[in-house]
């Protein structure tokens, strides 16, 4: 088994960081120049509404599979709870979330960009953590490879401990990183509003 480099993970995630903000930072300036066609209509407002209830969703699921995952990621294979379902919950959660991201724009367009943002930074991020994990865990990690699916979860294989040992600054961690997915919500609103006086220019709409 080859020797797994201890801060590969985390050069990871910074890079990941960094490539997501950035490609968030151009939706957001094309979301500015931009409206949702026909303005503000009910289909709007309900895509609004859904979406926050996404990014709900997004911020308690996060924070429950960090309590199954926070801190123990480079120390063991995790394989309970959502981690019995699903490789990587925690990053389907914010698969949801980035999707009600965008749709506080009112948009599907700018909102399904912000998903596949997500999917592909995450996607290339993951492939990077499966090669370190099976690296640092050889056979067993494979064989929780085989048995799990990377993405979608399959309910029928739920697993789960009738005890947990949590560690709280893993959890308020991912507690706080979740809840920055509720700026989006004042973020869009004064996009639109300056939109209306005129201090950002309309260029064109999206469905």
């Amino acid at each position: 088994m080859t020797m797994a480099d201890p801060h590969h993970l985390r050069r990871v995630q910074l890079i990941r960081k960094g490539v997501l903000a950035l490609a968030i930072a151009a939706v957001v300036a094309l979301a500015a120049i931009s409206q949702s066609l026909g303005g503000e209509t009910p289909l709007h407002e309900r895509l609004e509404a859904f979406g926050i209830a996404l990014i709900a969703l997004c911020v308690v699921g996060r924070a429950w599979c960090s309590l199954y995952i926070g801190g123990r990621k480079k120390a063991e294979i995790v394989n309970l709870g959502p981690y019995s379902i699903s490789r990587n919950p925690l990053y389907v959660f914010s698969f949801m979330g980035a999707f009600g991201m965008g749709a506080q724009t009112g948009s599907l367009t700018i909102a399904t960009l912000f998903l596949l943002i997500a999917v592909g930074v995450f996607y290339l991020t993951v492939r990077q953590e499966e090669a370190w994990l099976e690296g640092a865990f050889g056979e067993p990690y494979r064989a929780y490879m085989a048995r799990t699916p990377r993405f979608w979860p399959d309910f029928s294989k739920w697993r789960d401990t009738d005890t947990l040992e949590v560690k709280p600054v893993f959890f308020l961690t991912t507690l706080r990183d979740g809840l920055a997915f509720f700026l989006a919500v004042p973020l869009f609103e004064a996009l639109e509003r300056a939109q209306e006086v005129g201090w950002v220019h309309i260029l064109f709409s999206l469905p």
